[in-house]
C-alpha cells in the first residue's frame, strides 16, 4: 500500500468522524472538491501545505496525523505479511527403465522420477 493512500484513508476517516462532508473539508481547507476527493481516494500525493491545511480544517496537529498513519500502515504490515509452508522432505522415487521406441527404426531408455512432498 502507499503512503498517500494510506494518508487519504485516515483522512476520509477522521472526516467521516467528525460529521464534516467532502464538500465543507475542501472548503475549511480551501482546496477543491475534486482535489480533496483525489487526496482521499490515495490518488494524489498532496504537498505538505495541503496536508497542513486539511489538517488546520481537522483540528488536527500534524503529529496526530503522522501517527495515525503510522499506525494503519503497521497494521497493514501485519495482515499483509506471506504465510510459509513448510515441508519436511521432497523424495525422489527412481522407477525402473523404460524403452521407448519410436516410428524411427532408434530407441532408447531412460528411468522416470516421480517426486512426492512428505510433510
Amino acid at each position: 500500500m502507499l503512503l498517500r493512500q494510506v494518508i487519504g484513508n485516515v483522512f476520509r476517516r477522521l472526516r467521516r468522524e467528525r460529521g464534516i462532508t467532502l464538500r465543507e473539508l475542501a472548503e475549511q481547507a480551501q482546496v477543491s472538491v475534486p482535489y480533496l476527493s483525489e487526496i482521499e481516494r490515495g490518488r494524489k500525493e498532496p504537498s505538505s501545505e495541503i496536508l497542513a491545511a486539511i489538517c488546520r480544517a481537522l483540528d488536527l496537529e500534524l503529529a496526530d496525523l503522522l501517527h495515525e498513519v503510522q499506525y494503519d500502515l503497521a497494521t497493514v504490515a501485519r495482515t499483509a505479511l506471506p504465510i510459509r509452508l513448510q515441508t519436511a522432505a521432497i523424495q525422489v522415487r527412481e522407477s525402473e527403465s523404460v524403452r521407448v521406441s519410436s516410428s524411427v527404426s532408434n530407441s532408447y531408455s531412460t528411468t522416470a522420477q516421480a517426486f512426492a512432498l512428505v510433510a
